[in-house]
């Protein structure tokens, strides 16, 4: 997926409070809900709230996102 493409989905979802399926370039996979999307070059990250979880949030950098799916 392009940069442009993972950041209009995780913006999407977010603003719609549905859940993503984000796989990282180490083949990792995360679920929660993106609750910001920070595309300055100082940040570049995505906050996303874990589902299942007990409301923790957790901060992923937008270069290490492979690609980004609705859960």
């Amino acid at each position: 997926m392009t940069h442009e493409e993972i950041v209009e989905i995780l913006s999407w979802a977010g603003g719609q409070e549905l859940a993503v399926l984000i796989t990282t370039t180490e083949s990792a996979e995360v679920v929660g809900i993106p609750t910001s999307v920070d595309t300055h070059i100082t940040a570049h990250e995505v906050y996303l709230r874990l589902l299942g979880g007990d409301g923790t949030e957790v901060a992923l950098s937008l270069g290490a996102i492979r690609s980004v799916a609705l859960f």
